[in-house]
């Protein structure tokens, strides 16, 4: 009997997948040739420099301690017959700089290739360094690759800078003071892929619902595909570190002041993204004002210095109101027009078991609480809301934050803490980090943690959504799928008591837990299997500005596939029906990988013509839409 495949899909919902298609952007200063390690040649990157240092000139190099000889050598080489040779490092971070600031474009991505040995075994760190507008130095780890005395590659290594810094340099250093090998060193232009527009946006999909936010970083935020996927999905943006408290109290100020009590605020870190948001008038979630993490040991310590001693409650609460203080005024004083609409005032203050973290630095443990320290328990968590209800915003809404928030102990405390705050009128709402994982916890504990935080009549936000997966197979990314949309199904049922969702990171190779593919979108901006299955069957919300109506898009589609045997073309998952699914599983058959071979050509072959390739991708788009 002749089969009949209906799917019933809202118009927009499914793109057309693209291939990874990349834009050059300029082409600023050019070396001799010779990276083989780098992107290929005809990608559509533009090189920047690039050097084997076969000619013997290593000028474009210079020593990040001023001590060391940086020559070219014919002892070694990774290709060709010469590398470049640096000796005479006196400390372990001494090595090769190389400049970017007259070569590269701030706001620009980037890939740096090379490959680097050391005389025997080491760890080699390609890092980059930058000095932000206030005069301080940072340094970021870029890849890291261990070398037995042979060379080891560091292929297409993403980095970009923001607008507002400067002395940009990337540079290699090791564990010891061991002489370093540097060959086929090149920097290009990082391919550029279009975002899908023709797929609906998630903050149209749950506009009756809640805001749908992400969480960004500066160099995540460089590439123009990132600001344009930001654009069309989201309506909430939080800063991932440039608003905690390490990236935005300055040390070198505070001293200078003279004052014991009142720490100096600096924004320069957090200057790009509040610049985007306030240009494009996306509302921002602040995170975070009091935390164990990212908070500087100096800042709980006598005369601000690290080796000062802990000061006292009173000494820390003082501290804490001028720094809570100074945070929210100098927001106001530069971004007087970003809507703040939400902050994290405290956050994981809590352990599983549902008691508090234990007092100490974090030069002791990563896990330890100055907070802690200083107030011997948790008693620092109300002051803090205290501080913050007296100086935020009026519309800023005040959060507690925590993690494995489904822990039930953890839950109860929690619970129990912000019925307290709530009493006092200090606290608005709690925030479910949510980072979960296909394996745990299951939607059910979710729910059940859900509703226990809806029961106590404050709002919530789900603030830094995520769910890994070590399975990245089609089974695996559905099993995914799966999850993402039990997890929003239930937030879209307890939608009464959420007012933001937010996904902590934009596509996968940026997301902090990258190596498990936890987000939406594909490195090449691509929506994955469980974009799809959130926004499936949900109609997109379309406001017109300048009104107060909106209206509602619902067009449906019904269409009609032949099979051809008992194969049905474009079922390449062989479920019995087209959906999303399919139409990933094919794109990721296209670029290698999602093995082909193991399905039929009948089922990859959805034209007819005899061959699988792109327009198979199209055509079974223009089917799934119509």
């Amino acid at each position: 009997m002749k089969k009949e495949i209906r799917t019933r899909v809202t118009a927009g919902v499914l793109s057309a997948v693209m291939l990874c298609a990349a834009v050059p952007v300029t082409t600023a200063f050019s070396g001799s040739s010779a990276g083989i390690v780098s992107a290929a040649e005809g990608d559509g990157t533009t090189e920047i420099y690039s050097s084997g240092f076969e000619d013997g000139d290593v000028s474009a190099f210079t020593g990040r301690g001023g001590v060391e000889t940086i020559t070219a050598t014919d002892s070694q080489a990774y290709s060709g017959s010469y590398s470049m040779c640096v000796s005479d490092r006196a400390k372990n971070w001494n090595g090769p700089q190389f400049l970017l600031d007259d070569k590269c474009e701030a706001g620009v991505q980037y890939t740096v290739s090379a490959a680097a040995k050391t005389e025997w075994y080491n760890s080699i760190k390609l890092s980059m360094e930058y000095t932000d507008a206030s005069g301080e130095r940072h340094y970021s780890n870029l890849r890291e690759q261990t070398s037995n005395g042979d060379w080891a590659t560091f292929s297409n290594v993403k980095f970009s800078f923001s607008e507002d810094v400067s002395k940009v340099y990337l540079y290699f250093e090791c564990n010891d003071t061991a002489a370093m090998y540097i060959d086929d060193f090149e920097v290009r232009t990082a391919p550029v892929y279009p975002i899908q527009n023709d797929i609906p946006s998630l903050k149209d999909v749950y506009a009756n619902d809640f805001k749908i936010g992400t969480a960004v970083t500066t160099e995540e935020l460089a590439p123009q595909s990132t600001k344009d996927l930001i654009a069309k999905h989201f309506n909430s943006i939080t800063l991932g570190n440039e608003l905690k408290p390490e990236s935005i109290l300055d040390k070198a100020a505070t001293l200078a002041s003279g004052s014991n009590t009142d720490p100096v605020i600096n924004l320069a870190s957090a200057r790009t993204i509040l610049n985007y948001c306030r240009d494009n008038n996306i509302p921002v979630r602040g995170h975070v004002l009091v935390w164990h993490s990212q908070t500087p040991d100096w800042f709980f310590k006598e005369g601000f210095q690290d080796n000062g001693d802990w000061v006292s409650k009173d000494v820390m609460l003082q501290r804490m109101e001028n720094y809570i203080k100074n945070v929210f005024v100098a927001l106001e004083e530069e971004y007087p027009t970003v809507d703040f609409y939400a902050w994290d005032v405290v956050n994981e203050a809590w352990l599983d078991n549902g008691v508090p973290r234990t007092g100490g630095g974090q030069s002791e443990n990563a896990n330890y609480s100055g907070w802690v320290k200083v107030f011997g328990d948790n008693s620092f968590i109300e002051p803090a809301f205290e501080y913050a209800r007296k100086y935020a915003p009026a519309n800023t809404k005040l959060y507690y934050n925590d993690f494995n928030e489904y822990m039930p102990q953890k839950t109860d405390a929690i619970c129990k803490m912000a019925l307290e705050l709530k009493d006092k009128g200090l606290i608005d709402g709690i925030g479910m980090q949510s980072h979960l994982d296909v394996g745990f916890p299951n939607v059910s504990t979710y729910k059940k943690a859900l509703a226990k935080f809806a029961e106590t009549g404050l709002d919530i936000q789900v603030t830094e959504l995520d769910i890994t997966t070590s399975d990245t197979s089609e089974a695996g990314f559905e099993k995914q799928a799966e999850m993402y949309k039990g997890i929003m199904d239930a937030c879209v049922e307890y939608a009464d008591s959420i007012s933001a969702v937010v996904f902590w990171g934009t596509t996968d190779d940026k997301s902090w837990r990258a190596a498990k593919s936890p987000l939406l979108f594909n490195e090449d901006y691509t929506a994955k299997p469980s974009f799809y299955a959130i926004v499936e069957g949900r109609d997109p919300v379309v406001t017109t500005t300048g009104t107060t109506e909106t209206t509602v898009e619902t067009t449906t589609t019904t269409t009609v596939t032949e099979p051809v045997g008992n194969v049905i073309r474009g079922d390449v998952n062989e479920d019995g029906m087209l959906n999303g699914f399919d139409l990933a599983i094919m794109r990721q058959m296209l670029v290698g990988s999602s093995a082909a071979d193991a399905v039929s050509l009948e089922a990859r072959d959805m034209n007819a013509d005899g061959s699988f390739n792109t327009q198979d991708v199209v055509a079974l788009t223009k089917f799934l839409l119509g």
